[in-house]
């Protein structure tokens, strides 16, 4: 894999040696970033300007390989485009990886190295956190370049982004509620959460103040006991396996990706899947997933768009952060998926695509195909 040599001055022109790596997504440029002192070793992928800098968060992760790596930049990057896009955001879509054991790898040297290499691009792409990385490291990056965000509240930052991102999925769910049921209140209706971390734990307080049932399932044990000290009402069961097969109303995702697959879909007695997982498609495009789920009358809300609440803060944090504000445009993700489940309905088409065609149209039309210049 070919990577620049030094995190003060990492040149474009630097990635062509890898360009056979690099299938025909689309993508506007892939950056691979590597810094000898700190042992850096990073991908940043910028799959489109057309309607603003990108932006999306940094993974820090112990992948298999440097291809594998690579390969879930530019899938998430693209994602981040499109969910960007549904989101009425003014931004393209980016995603960094940073290849290590965020437990043993990650240091203050190492990350404000990666600082400069996001920098050096001038803009063009703009950091968060995700998997592997905080809003403490967002504040380490930040001392290092403009273009970081997320950051902690005593750093002018917005903070954990948890919160919108929960109360973003449950306006998604609201939204398929209605399109299911025509009442858009969960009240009376019984909801599956996988995974129950801080997004499922703060969409379980909505659901439950919503008069809905819930069903937890995570493989943390202390996470469950923590969430049923809070709320003693909710049900639990073993494991997602004994979850999805439940008796439920909705399914929410709310863990690791890849969480729809063939057996999950067959055995699925929900009506809405609606959760903060990425990626809950294993497989994605036409006659895929999302496909199956159609097939079998489950309607999905696809998981880009309801779980964008998150990425509208850290894009508001970028204009000075106000919660009223961020939370405001959050509410939008209500009508956004309404929008998404009515063309797929129309044109017979699985919400997937339906949200795939609307964030294109957007990206075409609104961003006019150009390209977001360095400001240094």
């Amino acid at each position: 894999m070919a990577m620049s040599s030094s995190a003060t001055s990492p040149s474009p022109s630097q990635v062509s040696a890898a360009a056979p790596l690099l299938p025909p997504l689309g993508h506007e440029q892939v950056v691979f970033c590597h810094d000898q002192a700190t042992g850096l070793r990073a991908i940043i992928s910028i799959y489109s300007t057309a309607l603003g800098p990108a932006l999306g968060g940094t993974r820090f992760y112990p992948y298999e390989s440097d291809e594998a790596a690579l390969q879930d930049a530019l899938r998430l990057s693209r994602s981040m485009a499109y969910k960007n896009a549904l989101s009425g955001l003014d931004h393209g879509g980016g995603k960094a990886i940073i290849i290590g054991d965020p437990a043993t790898d990650k240091n203050e040297a190492m990350l404000r190295a990666y600082g400069r290499f996001v920098q050096s691009l001038g803009g063009r792409y703009v950091t968060a956190a995700d998997v592997g990385t905080s809003v403490s490291d967002m504040d380490v990056i930040a001392k290092e370049t403009r273009f970081a965000t997320g950051r902690s509240e005593v750093n002018g930052g917005a903070g954990d982004s948890s919160v919108l991102t929960a109360f973003g999925v449950f306006q998604g769910m609201c939204a398929s509620a209605a399109h299911v049921w025509g009442n858009p209140s969960l009240a009376g209706k019984t909801v599956g959460i996988a995974g129950v971390g801080k997004v499922g734990s703060h969409l379980t307080a909505l659901l439950l103040k919503d008069g809905a049932r819930v069903v937890v399932a995570d493989v943390n044990s202390s996470a469950v006991v923590a969430l049923c000290e809070k709320h003693r009402e909710i049900n639990v069961v073993a494991d997602v396996f004994e979850l999805v097969r439940s008796d439920l109303d909705v399914f929410a995702p709310c863990a690791l990706g890849g969480a729809l697959d063939d057996a999950t879909v067959q055995a699925l007695t929900a009506k809405v899947v609606c959760g903060a997982a990425n990626n809950q498609l294993v497989v994605e495009g036409a006659g895929g997933t999302a496909q199956a789920l159609m097939n079998r009358g489950i309607t999905y809300a696809p998981d880009f768009l309801v779980n964008a609440g998150g990425v509208i803060q850290v894009s508001d944090e970028l204009h000075g952060f106000s919660f009223a504000r961020a939370k405001h445009r959050t509410e939008g993700i209500f009508e956004a998926t309404a929008s998404v489940l009515r063309l797929s309905a129309e044109k017979g088409t699985s919400p997937a695509e339906a949200a795939d065609h609307l964030a294109e149209e957007r990206m075409a039309t609104v961003g006019s195909n150009r390209i977001w210049l360095p400001t240094g």
